[in-house]
């Protein structure tokens, strides 16, 4: 049986604990307990919090592109590819009962004046995001699928801060109503 890298372990269990506690909120000691690797263990692979911070943006990127690539799939109509992203990731903050936000939002309110390291980690995925979503609304636009003649780009934008913004109020009202009027009002308005 091959032996867990402790490098992972400890990724796992930062995203874990960061998602949880937000990063000012945890330790390294709480990442290393739940990892269950020696706390000197985590300066083996990661100069810093902050450093591991950065890494976990990255993490999460990679854990979202297959929820992503969804967008970028012609093989299904472009309105499609994005209703079915927005009610996958809705799904899985439901199944939080909506006391987990998206890490994005989290570190982004939390250190985006604190951290330029994690920041430019940020900037870069909300980028990548943004270019995906960005995808799908041109080939609607392209197919007719949506007569909106506002930028492709913008467009992205708008739906990703508005997302993100429906996120942070799901988790306030404990509640999905949020994610229905983001979810009504981008495909009976926005998207049309």
């Amino acid at each position: 049986m091959a032996r867990p890298n402790t490098r992972d372990q400890i990724l796992d269990a930062g995203l874990k604990t960061l998602l949880e506690k937000g990063f000012n909120g945890a330790g390294v000691q709480d990442i290393t307990t739940l990892a269950g690797v020696p706390k000197g263990s985590f300066y083996n692979h990661f100069e810093s919090k902050e450093a591991l911070g950065a890494e976990i943006v990255q993490c999460y990127a990679q854990r979202g592109s297959a929820r992503r690539a969804i967008l970028r799939d012609r093989s299904i109509p472009p309105l499609e590819r994005l209703r079915q992203h927005y009610t996958a990731t809705i799904a899985s903050f439901a199944a939080t009962n909506f006391e987990r936000g998206c890490l994005l939002g989290n570190f982004s309110a939390e250190l985006s004046d604190q951290s330029p390291l994690i920041r430019e980690s940020l900037q870069g995925l909300f980028a990548q995001w943004t270019e995906d979503l960005e995808v799908a609304i041109k080939d609607a636009q392209d197919q007719g699928a949506i007569a909106n003649k506002a930028d492709a780009a913008d467009l992205a934008a708008f739906l990703l801060d508005s997302y993100e913004g429906a996120i942070l109020r799901a988790r306030v009202e404990k509640s999905r109503r949020p994610f229905d009027r983001f979810m009504d009002l981008i495909f009976t308005k926005i998207l049309v």
